[in-house]
């Protein structure tokens, strides 16, 4: 039996994502634009006017549509709460109660249903705002057992899921950080390089130093998986240039860099992924996205959906903090946040709207992609294909 084919016409204004299409800039904007979905990828982009008949139609009656939310960087897999941490940042006291490591306590003591509810609750909930397609991590078992679980949870829910052991140091090798590593990178890694497609670690003070960073990644690498680094969100540090001389997909945070950092991004193909979430629940300085994307670094937006620092999944609430905040135009918060995430996974099938691409799409309440910036904190998506599929 043949894909079901639809045509979603009427569209005001379509990100494509494809500058060839001339005279529509960076984005590829079409004016009047039509989508054919036929299963689940796209087959045909072009005006209303010459949309080829399908099985189905589906009126956008003037509404603005772009592809679906790549979101490249979050950690869903965790039980318990942290809302006594943010209240006390945000009220100005300091607070000592264990961070990441009273999650880790949750999450051990959670079971593997509740860990898979509150996942899924999350993935609905960044779905019902335009994501489809989404990266998480472990991190907040810290144990063979409870990152194994972490892994194996995920991954019957999206194919982007990463390898963080290393995220902080175990609680139980508090007085002998190098035995931690060798576990990371032996038992642990193991039994989680079946789950995963990333290796991923916090190089950051208080976390683990550049040398443990290589090591983590190293092996990581040896076992098949591929890199991206938690990089340079607290201070300066190796982690961006680690990542690039590593050829990780992506260095995620970027907030305080050097020249020399900029430098090795511009001159490699890692992703430089800014999290603006975290920036706004910790009173952290923002990145500053205008000097990577004048130097010509790609840049991508994501969530850090956590409970601890960045507790948002939606994207379009970042977008609008990037193009206040960060220097971004519309435009580029975008792009970042649908072609750019996609970047950062190494993946061409999605963050488009073009004839093969996977038929992830979103569609608007409003006239413009730059209603996202312009309009923020408004839920603004009305409908959401993901696979081909009608989700919202």
């Amino acid at each position: 039996m043949a894909p079901i084919t639809t045509a979603i016409t009427n569209i005001g204004s379509l990100v494509t994502n494809d500058p060839s299409l001339p005279g529509t800039g960076p984005l590829g904007v079409i004016q009047d634009a039509a989508v054919v979905i036929d299963g689940d990828r796209i087959a045909w982009v072009g005006p209303t006017s010459k949309a080829p008949a399908t099985d189905n139609a589906v009126d956008a009656e003037g509404r603005a549509a772009l592809p679906g939310f790549v979101d490249s960087h979050s950690h869903l897999v965790f039980a318990g709460d942290r809302t006594e941490e943010f209240n006390a940042r945000m009220s100005g006291r300091s607070y000592s109660a264990g961070g990441i490591r009273t999650t880790v306590a949750a999450t051990r003591a959670a079971t593997d249903a509740e860990l898979e509810a509150n996942l899924r609750r999350h993935l609905d909930e960044a779905l019902r705002q335009g994501t489809t397609t989404l990266e998480t991590k472990s991190g907040y078992g810290l144990s063979v057992h409870d990152e194994a679980r972490a892994l194996r949870i995920a991954a019957a829910h999206t194919d982007e899921v990463t390898y963080l052991g290393a995220h902080v140091v175990a609680p139980e090798f508090a007085d002998d950080p190098d035995g931690y590593v060798a576990l990371v990178t032996g038992e642990m890694l193991d039994a989680c390089a079946p789950h995963a497609r990333w290796v991923d670690v916090f190089c950051e003070r208080g976390a683990f130093d550049g040398d443990q960073a290589r090591t983590v990644l190293e092996a990581g690498l040896a076992k098949g998986l591929r890199a991206r680094v938690h990089a340079n969100q607290l201070g300066h540090g190796p982690g961006v240039r680690l990542a690039v001389e590593l050829g990780a997909a992506s260095a995620d945070h970027c907030t305080h860099l050097t020249d020399a950092d900029v430098d090795a991004l511009a001159s490699g193909d890692t992703v430089a992924t800014l999290l603006p979430g975290a920036e706004f629940s910790t009173r952290a300085p923002w990145p500053d996205a205008r000097r990577l994307l004048d130097a010509g670094v790609t840049v991508a937006l994501s969530t850090d959906c956590n409970p601890g620092s960045s507790f948002t999944s939606s994207v379009p609430f970042c977008v609008a903090l990037a193009v206040r905040d960060m220097g971004m135009t519309p435009d580029e918060a975008v792009w970042a946040a649908t072609a750019g995430g996609a970047a950062a996974l190494r993946r061409t099938d999605i963050g488009r709207v073009t004839p093969g691409a996977r038929a992830d799409l979103v569609l608007l309440d409003a006239p413009s992609h730059v209603h996202l910036a312009y309009r923020p904190g408004v839920p603004l998506v009305s409908a959401v294909w993901r696979r081909g599929v009608r989700e919202v």
